[in-house]
């Protein structure tokens, strides 16, 4: 791609903007007639994702920029454990999924922490139907993320103490659930669900500068129309800071609120 002129604030806030209504920007490939084109936005309280953590990480050198929102949490639709990476700027390889009867562009790129078939093997198998519903085995002792063995904690007290609370209804024994188990490991170990760099470069330039990694931030919920990304505070010093390329620019008035705990989410 040829770069031919410098990018200003106002570029990458309109690329937010395009993202917060779903609309495709002007950087996604072409494809072809008949092909679907996603293009999504840090959603902290979606209904079929438990929510666990949430990072922002910034990239820019003087034509090129590049933003990354990162969420990890519980698919209680998909039944895994997942990364979410949605990618936005004008230098992005936009994943494309391609089949026979059309290809599907998008912003987003999603990496599996706990599997499917991991969650079955610690899943509790006793008592009623509704007991053994996304409940692990208090005799689970370790679960397998991405490739690494983790010991299981099932003292109820050390998920209450970070305001984990398993389910009551259909759960006599107070067994630990499959969000709580992702929640838990994001309070006591979170860079086993963070995203490595190299998994949130494989969308972008090898050779783009990190500028920073934003762990703590205001959100504000996509679900109210009139909170677009252009006119919140958080975005607008991502901006500035992605134009500048000066980290110094980082003074948010705003409280953090990211953390899970200030939003509802996977009640769906």
């Amino acid at each position: 791609m040829d770069f031919q002129h410098a990018y200003n604030e106002d570029d990458i806030l309109k690329q937010l903007d395009l993202a917060f209504k779903g609309i495709p920007n002007e950087y996604y490939p072409e494809g072809n007639t008949g092909d679907i084109k996603y293009n999504f936005i840090l959603d902290l309280e979606h209904g079929y994702c438990v929510t666990a953590s949430s990072r922002i990480h910034l990239y820019a050198d003087k034509n090129r920029w590049a933003l990354v929102l990162e969420k990890s949490g519980y698919q209680n639709r998909g039944g895994d454990a997942e990364i979410e990476l949605d990618y936005f700027g004008n230098c992005v390889n936009y994943p494309v999924d391609k089949y026979p009867e059309r290809s599907y562009i998008t912003n987003a790129s999603n990496i599996v922490l706990i599997s499917g078939d991991e969650y079955e093997r610690i899943r509790n198998r006793e008592g009623s139907n509704f007991e053994q519903f996304e409940l692990i085995s208090s005799s689970a002792q370790d679960v397998i993320i991405r490739g690494k063995k983790l010991n299981i904690e099932h003292d109820i007290s050390k998920y209450s103490h970070f305001g984990i609370i398993p389910r009551t209804d259909g759960n006599p024994r107070r067994l630990i659930g499959f969000d709580d188990l992702v929640r838990y490991i994001n309070e006591t170990n979170p860079s086993v669900i963070s995203a490595s760099e190299n998994e949130i470069k494989k969308h972008l330039p090898a050779d783009i500068a990190k500028l920073m990694t934003i762990e703590k931030f205001h959100y504000e919920s996509d679900y109210n129309q009139n909170n677009l990304p252009s006119t919140q505070e958080t975005y607008q010093l991502i901006a500035k800071i992605l134009v500048t390329r000066n980290i110094s620019f980082w003074k948010p008035t705003l409280k953090p609120n990211n953390h899970w705990s200030n939003w509802t989410s996977g009640n769906l």
